[in-house]
């Protein structure tokens, strides 16, 4: 049985960049959650343990308010992203072994999901930490940024194994 080959939804046939058109999609409730994870040493991890602070302010603070503001500009970022009206971001980051674990969930009421701005908030939210951290410590890690689940549209529920 010959299986239809995948095709980019951003590009034309003749492989023109585009915006895909959303207007006939049906609107719907999204959610998508997006996780990235940040090493930070032992050193680190006991200091934002101890004080959560370093001489820049409130690490984990600052970092879920830069998450909140990157999920709300996505569309100024990414280029074929369409801008959403979101319903609601949480940011939430925990420090784990020496990891600090940052989860995100973003939801909107549309007619195209909200992957990217959780993505996006995701890695903005470690990109804070590594700026805020960086006084302290350059060794810091980036390891891992990927959605972990998505809900609603035509496309249907997705669960990372």
């Amino acid at each position: 049985m010959n299986q239809a080959k995948p095709k980019f939804t951003h590009l034309t046939g003749g492989d023109v960049p585009r915006m895909v058109d959303i207007s006939k999609k049906n609107v719907t409730d999204r959610k998508a959650i997006a996780v990235a994870r940040v090493h930070l040493g032992h050193e680190l991890y006991e200091l934002l343990k101890e004080s959560g602070s370093t001489k820049k302010g409130p690490v984990l603070q600052t970092a879920v308010i830069g998450g909140i503001q990157a999920a709300k500009r996505t569309s100024e970022l990414i280029p074929m992203c369409h801008p959403l009206p979101l319903s609601g971001i949480d940011v939430d980051i925990e420090l784990e072994g020496e990891y600090a674990i940052i989860h995100v969930i973003a939801r909107t009421n549309g007619r195209t999901g909200v992957e990217m701005e959780a993505l996006t908030a995701a890695s903005v939210a470690a990109l804070t930490i590594y700026d805020m951290c960086k006084s302290v410590s350059k060794s810091m890690r980036i390891e891992s940024i990927y959605l972990l689940e998505k809900t609603g549209g035509k496309s249907g529920d997705y669960l990372k194994k």
